[in-house]
């Protein structure tokens, strides 16, 4: 064998890789273990209990929960304040916790738990901001009579259905006098024709989308989320966003359908407001030593639990209370404390955090002042001057920033502030650098913003700007920055107000966070201007992204939500794990049991094969989601069937008297050509997965393809060289045992001649299937096709169906309503379409209300655990992109069999065999509905499509064998019982390749269904049925079609 040691080579640095980015994920658990011990120790103390006692009042329930918050709150503390320190130094280079947590595994939704979202940016709004709101009548009616009508019966977007809409209502309008303006006076004329028209706003439709996409990500990225997941959806003007681990369910929503507000803002001089931030000082602590003599310490802890709640900074903070000093104080400084002695300094800390509760110039001496001023300093390190700009503090945490967002709002409520003064946070956590250019900590800025208008609004809007580009300072090194150029009206405005704040800062901000605030040098003219920031090259782009989309409002709505609890993604890892450790022994017990010593060898490559899909995994960032370890899983039986064909040709090789160096390669070789097609019949799936799935599926297309391309390396290079090794030394080499030395030897099955009894077994199934299709009301579709709202809740106790039934029937009146159980009896999946049309904010919420009224009267506790909502636009998206799956699919298989074989019979016959499979599996779904709880949602596309691929790898095997048998025995052109003869030969000896192959990816099925989890077991039935279809129609329906349609007279 050539090249084997470029191979070790590549295999080496392909594990060292792998071992270098899978570490990240065990860094990271380490220091989250520290974080959950300290937070335990801490939660255990003698003051944290004494305060749950003191709060919960002799309710059990509420200190347990009081606990809980706390531990929770001082973990979350502990990893913010670790994110900046080094935890791994490999000698060559550091990482911080937050790089460490970047390049960790990603878990998805399933695996991790959160929130995963389907937001639809308003189209209708985009256009109609872009007509100036135009009051055309018919206008008006088309765009109203699109909204209504989409998804409707048709797959058009809002767009293409307008334009069709209005060409309807109004043959002889004109839509170029309603968009004619100012600002688009460069794209359209008056004179435009609609198409035109239709163009122009095509185009800005799909700008205010990509800009919507960079501004959910801003977003995401301050609400502190790890590892989302966000993409556009086709070009709907729909963005999927994938948050794991997220509890907060109204503030992702709030977060999320915020219009994106761009404003341009004057500010305060720092030197002008510090002395205000003085007398807070003064007011607050009047307000804590009046507290103090307050005798109600239950009311004391109460409030001091509210005070602690996270508070957005633009939104009004709850009143904070002594005992949060008090628990803070505890924290840093006396969670270890072992005895009741006093430190005179933690008296001294107490003593001036009495007297200075929010603001000082000190920097260091009092790290818990939460806002520290901005000064510059003497000789001595005393403060001398007010530093400059319109900074007026910073805060080295998002806690204190919250802290700080509560004493602000009672210092604002007891008039220390002017009206005009607001105060905004930076967007930007900006880096603390030390003289080597080393991180050694962050903080935030804190903004003093200027009202000048009487209606409280910006000086400036978003909506003027007419073009926004990253460019580069060549002055200061290549430093990117922001070139934005304004329309004519916008212009002369902000030279006014350049003119008027020379010397002074104005602040850009976006959702009431400031992302830049430079100074003005002199009156800017012409609407050009600059933003300069320290950015870097992404920060530019996102923020000239920013910009622009301040220029098109465009409010987004949530059309698509799944919230999975925590303990479900633990679940789900749990149970995916043990499915994944079964199947791996199952695998390799079998393999050496059938292949002797051969076997040790395929077992490996196959965990080399694991190893190193994990590895790839983690260094692309790729999202691990349950049917993506299904994948993995599978990629196990891909490995082991490029084995299992290999081991198959050396042993007729072996048969045949020869070598067993010469049998191997002849082995390889002979087994190349069925290898290489199965597994790009496979990539093509995979990439027809990832194309038309998104999320789970996605996932699920991730990991077959990175796993057909491992298991082609493992399988084919790495077996190969640990043969050519074990050769050297001159070992012996079995590929069986006394067991299975003649294991489906002399077999001789008429498969062609039998072929209308096969027929006629197929026809029977899909007839059945029918019969049960109607009896059974069609087909049992999730909500996913449904549209509707699902809910997975589980009970103290076991619990009837029929109960539940009669509990929810009143309060979900006159909506279909459907309750089975999933997994154990004392859990239940709900599905209602209860208001699922219906577009009110709060339906969502008022939905769960009426669920937990009904639940409610049965008398017994409960959890939802999970719930889903697909409204009707989204589940005729998914029909459409169902179909056009499976037919492109089926297209891009009869392309390519064409092209390997070079005779459209093949194609036929592969097609055939496809449509057989899927008509199969759906028979079965009809038939077991009711006795397994089986659904066809999105994941089932998945199953159908890897079910079709795995029926292409068995009939290209089949296929290359018979095209083989004829081209050895010269008969390629042979006709009638000549050639079925030899058809029949070539199927039976192929016979235990395909026997042991569909084996081995059965037991993995298997192993996965029993143990793997409700969640996945509709999933992983359709793949059991699809691998014994899909082996059965690979023998017994495929070659009689080409049989059938290739006679020769």
């Amino acid at each position: 064998m050539q090249n084997k040691g470029a191979i070790k080579i590549f295999a080496i640095l392909l594990a060292l890789a792998c071992i270098f980015y899978l570490s990240f994920t065990w860094v990271t658990q380490g220091v989250e273990g520290d974080a959950k011990e300290y937070a335990e120790n801490f939660a255990n103390s003698a003051k944290v209990k004494l305060a749950a006692k003191e709060f919960a009042n002799g309710n059990a329930s509420k200190e347990l929960s009081y606990i809980d918050s706390i531990k929770t709150r001082t973990a979350d503390r502990y990893l913010d304040s670790m994110k900046k320190q080094t935890v791994y130094d490999i000698l060559i280079a550091e990482y911080t916790y937050e790089e460490c947590k970047k390049n960790e595994i990603n878990l998805g939704l399933d695996l991790r738990g959160g929130m995963n979202v389907t937001l639809e940016v308003s189209v209708i709004d985009i256009v109609k901001n872009l007509s100036n709101n135009s009051t055309d009548a018919a206008f008006n009616t088309a765009l109203n009579e699109t909204q209504k009508n989409l998804g409707v019966n048709n797959n058009d977007d809002f767009i293409t259905l307008f334009e069709k809409t209005y060409k309807q209502m109004v043959p002889n309008g004109r839509l170029a006098p309603l968009f004619q303006s100012i600002e688009n006076k460069n794209k359209l004329s008056y004179n435009s024709s609609n198409e035109e028209v239709i163009a122009f706003i095509r185009e800005r439709v799909a700008e205010a989308v990509n800009n919507a996409e960079k501004t959910f990500r801003s977003r995401i990225d301050r609400f502190g989320v790890t590892q989302p997941n966000i993409q556009k959806l086709g070009t709907g003007g729909r963005i999927l966003v994938e948050l794991p681990g997220v509890k907060d369910k109204a503030r992702v929503r709030e977060l999320l359908q915020g219009t994106a507000n761009l404003e341009f803002w004057e500010t305060y001089e720092n030197g002008e407001v510090a002395p205000m931030l003085d007398q807070a000082n003064v007011v607050l602590s009047k307000y804590f030593a009046a507290l103090e003599n307050k005798s109600d310490t239950a009311k004391v802890a109460n409030d001091s639990l509210s005070a602690k709640t996270t508070v957005p900074a633009n939104e009004p903070a709850k009143t904070a209370t002594p005992a949060v000093a008090k628990v803070d104080s505890a924290k840093k400084d006396s969670a270890t404390a072992k005895t009741s002695t006093v430190n005179p300094q933690d008296t001294a800390i107490k003593g001036f955090q009495k007297r200075v509760p929010l603001y000082s110039f000190y920097q260091n001496a009092f790290p818990l002042v939460p806002l520290k001023g901005r000064v510059t300093l003497d000789d001595k390190g005393n403060p001398k001057t007010y530093a400059e700009g319109a900074s007026v503090g910073i805060a080295t945490s998002k806690a204190d920033t919250t802290k700080v967002n509560n004493l602000l709002r009672i210092a604002r409520s007891k008039g220390v502030f002017p009206s005009k003064l607001k105060f905004m946070w930076s967007a930007k956590e900006i880096e603390n650098k030390d003289e080597n250019g080393k991180v050694v900590g962050s903080y935030f800025e804190l903004y003093a913003i200027k009202q000048t208008d009487s209606k409280g609004k910006a000086a400036l809007s978003g909506d003027i700007i007419t073009d926004a580009r990253k460019d580069y300072d060549q002055r200061q090194g290549g430093v990117p920055l922001i070139s934005m150029s304004m329309n004519s009206e916008a212009a002369q405005r902000w030279a006014s107000i350049t003119r008027a704040n020379k010397g002074k800062c104005v602040a850009v901000v976006m959702d009431n966070m400031v992302y830049s605030a430079p100074r003005v040098n002199s009156e800017i003219t012409g609407g050009q201007s600059q933003i300069t920031g320290n950015f870097t090259d992404a920060e530019a782009d996102a923020l000239a992204a920013i910009l622009s989309a301040g220029k098109l409002p465009a409010p987004a709505h949530i059309v698509e939500e799944s919230i999975v609890g925590p303990s479900l993604g633990q679940e789900a890892i749990d149970s995916g794990l043990m499915s994944f450790v079964i199947a791996l022994i199952v695998i390799l017990v079998f393999m050496y049991m059938y292949y002797n010593k051969s076997g040790l060898v395929a077992n490996i490559a196959l965990i080399a094969n694991m190893f190193f899909i994990m590895g790839i995994l983690t260094s692309l960032g790729a999202v691990l989601t349950l049917p993506g370890i299904a994948g993995i899983v599978l990629t196990i039986g891909l490995a082991v069937d490029a084995n299992i064909l290999i081991f198959e040709r050396v042993r007729e090789e072996l048969a045949q008297g020869k070598s067993a160096g010469l049998a191997i390669k002849e082995g390889f070789k002979h087994a190349m050509s069925s290898i290489i097609d199965s597994n790009v019949t496979l990539a093509i799936l995979a990439i027809i997965l990832y194309a038309f799935g998104s999320g789970p599926v996605q996932g699920f297309a991730t990991t077959l393809f990175i796993g057909i391309c491992t298991s082609l390396f493992s399988a084919i290079l790495i077996t190969r060289v640990i043969f050519e090794w074990m050769l050297e030394r001159k070992m012996e080499i079995p590929f069986d045992n006394s067991a299975t030395r003649n294991a489906f030897k002399n077999i001789n099955i008429d498969f062609v001649g039998k072929r209308k009894v096969y027929y006629a077994i197929s026809s029977l199934i899909i007839v059945l299937g029918v019969v049960f299709y109607f009896k059974n009301g069609g087909l049992n579709l999730g909500v996913d096709f449904k549209g509707g709202r699902t809910y997975q809740v589980r009970f103290e106790k076991d619990m009837n169906t029929d109960d539940i039934k009669k509990a929810l029937a009143p309060v979900f009146e006159g909506a279909a309503l459907d309750v089975k159980t999933i997994g154990s009896a004392n859990q239940a999946k709900i599905t209602t379409t209860f208001r699922v049309t219906d577009n009110n904010p709060n339906a969502d919420k008022e939905v769960e209300e009426q669920l937990n009224k009904g639940l409610g009267t049965l008398n017994t506790s409960f959890e939802i655990m999970q719930q889903q909502k697909v409204g009707p636009t989204i589940a005729t998206d998914i029909v459409y992109g169902a179909y056009g799956a499976i037919l492109f699919s089926c297209l891009m298989m009869f392309i390519y069999i064409v092209i390997r074989f070079r005779k459209w019979q093949y194609g036929l016959g592969s097609v055939v065999a496809l449509f057989h499979d899927v008509l199969i599996v759906l028979s079965c779904y009809t038939i077991c509905d009711g006795l397994l709880p089986l659904e066809i949602g999105q994941d089932f596309i998945a199953a159908i499509l890897t079910v079709m691929g795995y029926t292409m790898t068995e009939t290209v095997v089949v296929f290359d064998r018979i095209r083989e048998r004829l081209r050895d025995s010269g008969k390629a052109d042979a006709v009638g019982e000549e050639r079925n003869t030899l058809i029949n030969y070539a199927l039976n000896s192929t016979l235990s390749r395909t026997i042991l192959t569909s084996l081995t990816v059965f037991f993995v099925l298997v192993v996965i269904f029993i143990f793997g989890g409700e969640s996945i077991r509709g999933f992983i039935f359709a793949l059991l049925i699809g691998r014994i279809i899909g082996t059965y129609s690979s023998l017994c329906i495929s070659t009689p079609i080409v049989v059938d349609f290739d006679k020769k007279k």
